[in-house]
């Protein structure tokens, strides 16, 4: 719960996605604060037809029932909170806020599938973008620290935590993202494989028979960095673990900071300058050794190791970090994760009340 001015009031956290006694535990939180004047909720996809955020009423509520299989591990569970907090609140004004309307705008070029113009009419193929929402956040934060209009800015923003992307910013727009059509697409993640050629899967389909059920569980929820490593898909217990000798978490971390790099370059091909690289996420902001191994082989974009390592309970008060230390580097900074904070305004903003965060 967050005050007009941003200030944190109240909160409560879960480690786990919400289950059969997630309303019982959001009604007990609820009996412990003051009553809320709104309640803004993240939806990680929009779908075809929701194209800013918006308001929850019943016909916006069908809308995204029908798209909780573009991302079954984030839409389906939000809906639940959505219809517990509905009943408990009703009277009060509920807001969705979605991960993909940062990327809205993205260039015919950047969105488009190279798929058969059937499939991209009649089923709605193409690219949308997440983590919209941290990179709102992100992008905010950077202008700030940097003393330039976010019009006026060229970057590249880099989301690691559970969900891993990134994203080229063009003078305050999203101009190209590496997630897709799904949360599915792009970087190696903790648990989800990223991209891969679809011909193997095609592969596995035809000579070892498995089904789409078993592919997307196994896509979704045992590929990715636990995948690789056969023990962890947290980077803290993967660094811990290579330390000691471990081979495949050594190569889970390897093959975790390649992907990270090429999607940054990949990226920075979108932009005509790099006038800063951006880290949030949990990941981003909490595992410097992930941040100096991908910066460290990134001289090609004139970014540069020997990174400096701020104290995380320095960024997390006070939010912004610039870490590089050398004047041929190009800046590269940390932000503290806020994706809760901008759902808090953009509540604000759908409801016409002024935004007095700083």
């Amino acid at each position: 719960m967050f005050a007009a001015d941003g200030e944190r009031v109240a909160d409560r956290d879960a480690s786990e996605p919400p289950g059969p006694a997630a309303a019982a535990e959001l009604r007990n939180f609820l009996s412990e604060m003051p009553a809320p004047a709104a309640v803004g909720h993240r939806i990680v996809h929009s779908g075809p037809h929701l194209t800013g955020h918006t308001l929850i009423d019943t016909r916006v509520r069908a809308l995204l029932a029908d798209v909780a299989d573009l991302a079954p591990l984030h839409v389906t569970p939000a809906l639940r909170m959505v219809d517990a907090a509905r009943e408990f609140l009703p009277d009060v004004p509920h807001v969705a806020c979605f991960d993909t309307v940062f990327h809205k705008d993205l260039p015919a070029q950047a969105r488009t599938y190279a798929l058969p113009e059937r499939w991209r009419a009649e089923y709605g193929l193409r690219r949308y973008g997440f983590h919209g929402l941290s990179y709102a956040w992100a992008l905010r934060r950077t202008a700030q620290a940097l003393g330039r209009p976010v019009d006026k800015l060229q970057v590249v923003l880099v989301h690691l935590g559970g969900g891993c992307s990134a994203c080229a910013v063009r003078n305050g727009r999203s101009v190209d993202t590496t997630m897709g059509f799904t949360p599915l697409e792009g970087l190696v993640m903790s648990r989800r494989s990223g991209s891969l050629d679809p011909g193997a899967l095609l592969w596995l389909q035809r000579r070892h028979g498995l089904s789409t059920d078993e592919l997307d569980d196994a896509l979704h929820r045992h590929s990715g960095l636990l995948g690789l490593s056969g023990t962890s898909g947290d980077t803290r217990d993967l660094v811990r673990a290579r330390a000691e000798g471990d081979g495949a978490a050594a190569l889970a971390l390897a093959t975790f900071t390649l992907s990270c790099r090429k999607g940054i370059a990949s990226m920075a091909a979108s932009l005509d300058r790099l006038d800063a690289l951006v880290f949030t996420g949990e990941i981003g902001e909490d595992q410097p050794e992930v941040r100096e191994e991908v910066c460290s082989a990134l001289t090609v974009l004139g970014v540069r190791g020997g990174l400096l390592v701020p104290e995380l309970e320095d960024l997390m008060r006070e939010g912004i970090r610039r870490i590089d230390q050398t004047a041929r580097s190009a800046p590269v900074l940390v932000v503290a994760t806020g994706e809760t904070q901008q759902i808090a305004a953009e509540t604000r903003r759908v409801l016409g009340v002024a935004d007095r965060t700083r």
